[in-house]
Parts: structure tokens; sequence; C-alpha cells
């Protein structure tokens, strides 16, 4: 039996306010309106809140909806977990909050059928987001073409879409390496979406963004400093483990 069109992977990490907003509520809404197959993958950090049992209770009566249960070990894993879980033809990561709506998937439909096989958002404009998180933003992405030379505006946008394939042949290394490197607290793990693009264009997998709507959601993850020195260590990893000759 051949699987759904797409699956949705959601990493969920102390999600308790926005699972009670109705986020999940609206995933499902749009999802019931499309034609298409769809499966929808919440995977838990081993959240410290009541997330675990709130999603079990609203995902009840939504078909297609279930629950993985993982130790923690940072958003990297999370996602990754789920991706190598995904039955769909085509595999997307989104973020519970919806800083970008599911109904950009659209969006990603035409470049899938001219032959890509990754496609993900990127947010232009971050309308709303602190001036602090478009500095660091700007950093980051000076870091990133002097490192690791990738062309990308924006990798870290977290709405991004795989063929099912193409998903495992990057995951299935990338997080046996990841688990080496287990989090604590909540984690941006930013240097996840790097290596996952690092790794697709060495392996020559055709890749397309897209511009996409999003909007400022506040996040007690977002630490500059931490965070800055985190990024800028994984990507001098990425480069010191191309050069090893480790990706090979």
């Amino acid at each position: 039996m051949s699987g759904p069109k797409l699956t949705i992977v959601i990493p969920a990490y102390n999600e308790s306010a926005n699972l009670k907003n109705g986020v999940l509520d609206e995933v499902y809404d749009y999802l019931k309106a499309q034609k298409y197959s769809y499966e929808v993958l919440i995977v838990d950090d081993a959240s410290k809140d009541d997330t675990p049992e709130l999603v079990e209770k609203i995902i009840k009566t939504k078909k297609g909806f279930s629950l993985i249960k993982n130790e923690h070990g940072g958003k990297a894993i999370t996602v990754m977990t789920g991706m190598l879980e995904a039955k769909g033809e085509i595999v997307l990561f989104t973020d519970m909050d919806q800083a970008t709506p599911l109904s950009e998937i659209e969006k990603f439909w035409p470049e899938f059928e001219k032959g890509n096989d990754i496609v993900f958002g990127s947010r232009q404009g971050r309308a709303g987001a602190p001036l602090i998180r478009n500095i660091a933003t700007w950093g980051f992405v000076t870091l990133r073409k002097i490192i690791l030379g990738l062309p990308f505006r924006d990798t870290q946008c977290g709405f991004k879409a795989f063929k099912n394939k193409v998903s495992r042949e990057i995951f299935s290394g990338m997080l046996e390496r990841w688990k080496n490197n287990t989090a604590s607290g909540a984690a941006l793990n930013a240097s996840f979406d790097v290596e996952m693009l690092f790794l697709a264009k060495k392996k020559g997998f055709k890749i397309k963004e897209v511009t996409v709507n999003w909007h400022y959601v506040g996040s007690e993850r977002f630490h500059l400093i931490r965070d800055a020195i985190e990024t800028t260590e994984d990507m001098l990893r990425i480069r010191f483990n191309d050069l090893l000759g480790k990706y090979n």
C-alpha cells in the first residue's frame, strides 16, 4: 500500500501555549480541505509541561495525526526522527507556532514538479522581528557564506520539504552524528539546517529556495550570545568534517 502524498513533521517542546491557541486545529482544518492524502507526525522532545497530554487529547478526533515521544535531544534530533518515520511522497517539517502558515506548501508543489529534490521557505523582510534578531541574522548569513560557501538567502526558516528518498539519504547519517550532541533545555540547533543543506548541495540534489509568508513569533529559545557561539562552532565543525572526508 502506497503512502500519503504529504507528511508533515512538527517538532514539539513545551508547546502548551501554542496548542491551547489551536494551532493543530488550524493545521487540520487546512489539510482536510485539500484533495491530496496526508499524515501529520508531532514529535515531542520530552517536554517538561503538558504538551504530550494535550497533543494526545487534540488528535483523538483528527485522522492521520499521530504523536511520537522522544527522549530529550533538541530540535534537530526531534525533526530528524519524524523525517525518518515519514511515509509521505513529500515530507515537510514546520514549526508548531505556524509562523509560516501551512498553506505556503502550495508554493512548493510546482517546484517539485519541475524536478527539484528539496524546496524550502525563505523569509523576506521579517516583519515584526526585533532589531537584535535581524542583526544576528545578518551575521549568520555572512559567516555561512565565508565558512561554508552556501549561496542561499535564508537557511533558517523552519519550513522545508523533501522528496522522501532524499530525506532518508540526508538524515539517516545526520541523526547518528547529532545523537552525540544531545542538547539540554530548549535548543534551536541552528546549524542543523545548515548542515542539511550543505550535505544536500554536496550530494548534488536539486534545491530551490522559495519566498514564503512569515510572521515573527517571539521565542524563549533564542539566546543571542549562546546561539551565536554554538552556530559558529558548528559551522566550523561542518567544514572540518568535510575536509576530513566524513561526508563522502
